[in-house]
């Protein structure tokens, strides 16, 4: 009896040891065919659209997305908890100080658009009195040529890369309203700008639609061509990082969307395409 009773606790022992090593396994087989994608809200919608094709042609890897801002990408990458980081604007020096094993890809182009409710009659401004604006130098669009309202002015979040290459190309160094309200991915400053006539944001081209009216900015529209030729003045590129060289899956998702199936899909979505 006791003999029966060693048996069975040996291979009751046994038992859970293999349990233990195969969860083991299939946890470690999970980590490797799960690819994890975060930042920049403007790069996102590429990014998820490639990553159901890529899905489709890869059934054993998973590629979860989430935004949460260029500042977010960029450190989750580095620290190690992202695989791939998405940008909408460069390195800043400090970034480049403190991790620089950080590589960038260009993925795509992109320009940012002032845009105003439809019902709203504005339809150019001067760089000039975009920063003022947006400063809150000026503050009825009557100033500007347009109806008697007073302005309400969306911006993005601090760590946005939409913001801050908003702030580099447009607003020269000068502080951007304290009054201004601030919103937590392009899609937020659209329906803001959407849901309210008084409303002057920005958003990346990708973002424009029936929903918004986008302003020429010196008499130039913020489309496609004119982002391409370098007429168009507030324009980026647009960015995928990895820490270090890319390699096995995320080397292949990048290359994914470097590719000719995930270009097209950037230009489906509104960007403009690499090369």
């Amino acid at each position: 009896m006791k003999e029966n009773k060693r048996m069975r606790g040996i291979g009751l022992l046994f038992l859970l040891v293999s349990v233990v090593l195969l969860c083991g396994c299939t946890s470690e087989e999970t980590k490797q065919d799960r690819l994890s994608v975060a930042g920049s809200t403007t790069v996102q919608p590429i990014a998820s659209v490639c990553a159901e094709a890529y899905m489709l042609k890869h059934p054993g890897v998973l590629v979860a997305i989430q935004g949460g801002g260029s500042g977010t990408g960029i450190k989750l990458v580095a620290e190690g908890t992202a695989d791939i980081g998405m940008s909408s604007r460069d390195l800043k020096e400090a970034e480049t100080s403190t991790y620089p094993e950080l590589k960038t890809y260009t993925v795509a182009y992109d320009g940012i658009a002032v845009v105003v409710h439809p019902g709203n009659s504005l339809s150019d401004l001067t760089k000039e009195q975009v920063r003022n604006i947006f400063a809150g130098k000026i503050r009825n669009f009557k100033e500007v040529g347009g109806k008697d309202l007073e302005i309400v002015v969306i911006i993005r979040e601090e760590g946005s890369g939409t913001r801050s290459t908003f702030e580099k190309l447009v607003m020269n160094k000068l502080e951007t309203s304290g009054n201004a309200l601030q919103k937590p991915s392009n899609g937020a400053v659209k329906a803001s700008v959407a849901s309210n006539e008084n409303a002057i944001g920005y958003v990346g081209i990708g973002y424009i639609d029936e929903k918004v009216k986008p302003v020429k900015i010196d008499s130039i529209m913020p489309s496609k061509e004119n982002i391409k030729s370098g007429e168009y003045p507030v324009s980026r590129s647009l960015y995928m990082l990895t820490n270090g060289e890319a390699s096995g899956y995320v080397k292949e998702f990048i290359d994914f969307v470097l590719g000719s199936e995930g270009q097209k899909i950037v230009g489906e979505e509104g960007f403009i395409e690499v090369g």
